[in-house]
């Protein structure tokens, strides 16, 4: 029961769960995350919390980079969740946008994206 109510708390939260549809396509640096959600990088650093604490991502660092991707040996009640979630938002106006939107902060250098969200923690907007 308890990694039940985990996975559908991460799932309560519509931040969390675009997150989990960026990650959709391959591992994303957290920075990628910030600039991709555009809050500040301890709202994302929460977000990413409960979403690990709910075995739905991995996480790896390197260097100065910390690194998210789904879970690659989840549980069966977070693959059937990761399944549904794909199932249900592939067609989403926002996931097409957010998709649209990941291509271009894929673009961005990660060294750019790190210094600009270390330097700027308590400030908000992107980076073009």
């Amino acid at each position: 029961m308890r990694d039940f109510m985990a996975v559908t708390k991460a799932l309560a939260d519509e931040n969390r769960v675009r997150v989990l549809m960026f990650l959709g396509d391959g591992e994303l640096c957290v920075c990628q995350i910030v600039e991709m959600l555009d809050l500040a990088p301890s709202t994302v650093s929460k977000h990413m919390s409960v979403l690990s604490t709910a075995g739905l991502v991995d996480t790896r660092k390197e260097g100065h980079w910390v690194y998210y991707r789904r879970a690659s040996k989840a549980s069966p009640p977070v693959r059937g969740a990761l399944n549904w979630l794909d199932a249900s938002l592939r067609r989403d106006p926002l996931v097409a946008r957010d998709g649209k939107r990941l291509a271009h902060v894929l673009h961005i250098s990660l060294s750019k994206l790190c210094d600009h969200y270390s330097c700027r923690r308590s400030k908000r907007g992107g980076i073009s």
